[in-house]
C-alpha cells in the first residue's frame, strides 16, 4: 500500500467519525426559515437524493426549501441565484453545475451575508462556509482495483470521466490511477470526458472506444449512469464476457442492477447522498448561529457489488 493511500486512509477515518445525520436543535431557535438549493441536473438520481435528503429533513424541522435545476448549464444557475437572492433566504445550499463560473454564486451568496454550503462540489477560488462530498480518492482506488481484480489483474482499461475539472472528475481520476500504478500488467489505453454525467454519453463513448480498442477488458465510468451506458454499448458489442465495468454514487438503478448481477456493469460505490443532505442542512444552520463547522466534512462511501448492493436497494443511506 502507497504512502499516500495510507495517509487518505488516515483521513478518511477522522472524517467517518463526523455527524453526518446529526440532530439540529429543537424547532425553537434554529435561525432559519428558508433554504436555497441549487442542484446542477435533476435528471441525475445522485443529486435527486441529495435533494430528498435536503427537503425531508428540512420539511422536518419547519424550514422550507426552495430548489433550482440547472439541466448542466452554469449560466442558467448563476440567473437562478441570483434570483434566489431576492426570495429571503436564510442559507444557501449549492451543488455547482461546472467548473467555469462556479465561484460566482458564493460570491453573491456571501455578498448578501448568507450561509453557502457546498454539496459534491467545491468552487476553485471560492468555497463556502464548508464542503461536503462523498470520500471520492479510496473509494475509485477500491472500485477500480476491483475491476482489476476481476479482469485478473492484467490488460487494456479505458476511463470516461465525469465533467471535466469538478472536484468529482478530478478526485475519482487521482484514486482509480493509483490503482493502475499499482498494476503493471494493466494499460491506460484511452480517456474521453462528458458533459452531463449521462448513460447516453456512457454508451456512444462506450461504443467508440470498443471500436478503437476492441480487445478492453476494463471500463471505468466515473459515475453510475455513465457505467450504465457503457454496460450496454458492451453488451451490444457482445463483449459481455470480456469487459467489467466499475461506475460510482450508488444510484437506485444502479443497486438494482447490481443486484440482479446480469450485466457486465459489476460494481460501484455507493455515497450516502440523503444523509449528506441531511449534513448540509445542520451545517446551514450551525453557521447561521455562528457556530464553527469543518471546511471540509467527508462521509465516506461504501465500495458495493452484487454481493451487498440489495441492503442499499432496500434502504438508500
Amino acid at each position: 500500500m502507497t504512502k499516500t493511500l495510507k495517509a487518505l486512509l488516515a483521513a478518511t477515518a477522522l472524517a467517518g467519525m463526523l455527524p453526518v445525520a446529526a440532530a439540529a436543535d429543537d424547532h425553537a431557535g434554529i435561525g432559519i426559515a428558508k433554504i436555497g438549493l441549487a442542484v446542477p441536473n435533476l435528471q441525475a438520481d445522485f443529486f435527486n437524493q441529495i435533494k430528498l435528503g435536503v427537503e425531508n429533513y428540512a420539511t422536518s424541522l419547519g424550514i422550507e426549501v426552495i430548489t433550482v435545476d440547472a439541466k448542466g448549464d452554469t449560466a442558467t444557475q448563476v440567473s437562478q441565484v441570483q434570483d434566489l437572492m431576492t426570495q429571503g433566504i436564510d442559507a444557501f445550499i449549492y451543488i455547482p453545475a461546472g467548473a467555469a463560473a462556479a465561484a460566482v454564486p458564493t460570491r453573491l451568496a456571501r455578498a448578501e451575508g448568507i450561509p453557502v454550503i457546498n454539496v459534491d462540489r467545491e468552487p476553485d477560488g471560492e468555497p463556502g462556509d464548508t464542503v461536503i462530498y462523498g470520500e471520492n480518492v479510496i473509494s475509485s482506488y477500491e472500485v477500480c482495483s476491483s475491476i482489476i481484480e476481476r479482469a485478473g489483474g492484467t490488460g487494456k482499461m479505458v476511463i470516461i470521466h465525469g465533467q471535466k475539472g469538478t472536484t468529482p472528475e478530478v478526485q475519482r481520476f487521482e484514486g482509480c490511477k493509483m490503482a493502475i500504478d499499482e498494476n503493471p500488467g494493466v494499460e491506460l489505453v484511452a480517456q474521453q470526458w462528458t458533459q452531463m454525467w449521462s448513460p447516453d454519453e456512457g454508451f456512444s463513448i462506450g461504443q467508440n472506444m470498443l471500436q478503437a480498442h476492441p480487445d478492453i477488458k476494463m471500463i471505468f465510468g466515473q459515475a453510475d449512469a455513465i457505467a450504465m451506458g457503457a454496460a450496454k454499448a458492451v453488451e451490444a458489442a457482445d463483449l459481455a464476457d470480456q469487459i467489467v465495468v466499475g461506475g460510482y454514487d450508488g444510484d437506485v438503478a444502479a443497486l438494482e442492477s447490481l443486484a440482479r448481477c446480469d450485466t457486465p456493469f459489476v460494481v460501484t460505490a455507493t455515497q450516502s447522498t440523503q444523509a449528506m443532505g441531511v449534513l448540509a442542512v445542520n451545517s446551514a444552520i450551525a453557521v447561521a448561529k455562528g457556530a464553527s463547522v469543518p471546511a471540509r466534512q467527508i462521509p465516506n462511501a461504501v465500495l458495493t457489488d452484487c454481493e451487498n448492493a440489495s441492503v442499499f436497494v432496500e434502504k438508500h443511506p
